[in-house]
This record gives structure tokens, C-alpha cells and sequence, in this order.
């Protein structure tokens, strides 16, 4: 394939009808009414996705930590209660295995509650980079001319060049860069 030396705007259609007068065309973007994005691709190899993966990595870390020192310090109560058993009264045996029973139940439910709120973290993070997406991928749908980008899961045959995926994490990257701070100054695209 010959590429010429004019700008991209300035050269007239060629024979083939690849690309219309006055239209902008950026080198390395697909030309397609329809494109494929592979969107758990698109976040998880973000540095915005990247951000959040590590950051929910280092929540559970910590609460796998407190469960284990929630376990120990329940098994050494239950062991202490099984042991003292034999010397107290049934009546206020039950009373204290009742009110160990409802500890433990009580400890589990607010675990739970800990790592259900790191999930939503994820799934709040996930919101937030795709509404923040959306203009970097209006704008590759403008460049492209493109009418629709399509879950590349949902999509049973499609040419490669059609797949965003790469384009887009590296534009992402740029304007949003870890969802933190700047954006990750490249030039890459």
C-alpha cells in the first residue's frame, strides 16, 4: 500500500473510494461504519483500571488479615467456653454459648457487609471509567466515521481492524491516566 505525502485531508478519493474529500482521517484508525470494543479488555488494562484492580487488591488483603485475626480470636473464645463447660451450670453455659453464638453471627454479617462494599467499589470505578470514557470513544467514532461500537463479545464475525480495544486504552490513558492524578503524558498516539 503507497501512502502519500499530502496531508490525508488534502488528497482527493481515490479510485477505490477509501476516503472522501475534506474528511480528517488520523493514520492507524480504522475506517468503518461499524467498530468492536472488548470493554473488560478496555478497563482492566487502563491505568485507570489498573488503579482500581490494586486498590481492591490492598482491601482484601487487609480484610483477609482482620478475618484471620477474627478467627483466631473466636476459636480461642470457643475453646475457652468448651473448656469451662464441665464447671459451669448448663443454664449459664447456654447463656454464655448464646451470646458467643450471636457474636460470631453479628462478626460474619459485618465481614460481609466489608466485602460487599469492596465489590461495589469495583463496580462504582467501572461506572466512573466508562462515563469518563464515553468522549474519548465519540471522538474515535467521529474519526472513523463509525455509526456503532459493539461489545466485540456480542459480535460473531468481525476483520481485526475493526477492534478499538488498543486505540482506546491508549487515548484513555492519556486523558484520564490512573483516574488519580495527571493523565500519563506519551505520545503513542
Amino acid at each position: 500500500m503507497m501512502v502519500s505525502a499530502l496531508p490525508l485531508q488534502a488528497q482527493q478519493a481515490a479510485p477505490s473510494g477509501s476516503f472522501a474529500l475534506g474528511r480528517d482521517v488520523q493514520l492507524g484508525t480504522p475506517q468503518s461504519g461499524l467498530l468492536t470494543i472488548q470493554p473488560e479488555r478496555l478497563f482492566s488494562e487502563s491505568l485507570f483500571g489498573k488503579r482500581i484492580a490494586q486498590e481492591i487488591e490492598a482491601e482484601g488483603a487487609v480484610l483477609t488479615v482482620e478475618n484471620r485475626n477474627i478467627e483466631a480470636e473466636l476459636r480461642a473464645e470457643e475453646q475457652d467456653l468448651t473448656q469451662r463447660r464441665n464447671t459451669m451450670e448448663a443454664e449459664a453455659f447456654r447463656t454464655l454459648a448464646d451470646a458467643f453464638d450471636r457474636k460470631v453471627q453479628e462478626t460474619r454479617s459485618i465481614q460481609d457487609k466489608k466485602l460487599r462494599e469492596i465489590s461495589q467499589l469495583g463496580e462504582s470505578a467501572r461506572r466512573e471509567f466508562f462515563v469518563a470514557s464515553l468522549p474519548v470513544l465519540e471522538g474515535i467514532m467521529r474519526e472513523t466515521g463509525a455509526g456503532a461500537i459493539l461489545d466485540h463479545a456480542t459480535v460473531f464475525l468481525s476483520a481485526d481492524v475493526v477492534d478499538i480495544t488498543e486505540l482506546a486504552i491508549a487515548r484513555i490513558d492519556k486523558v484520564l491516566g490512573d483516574g488519580l492524578g495527571q493523565p500519563e503524558a506519551t505520545d503513542d498516539q
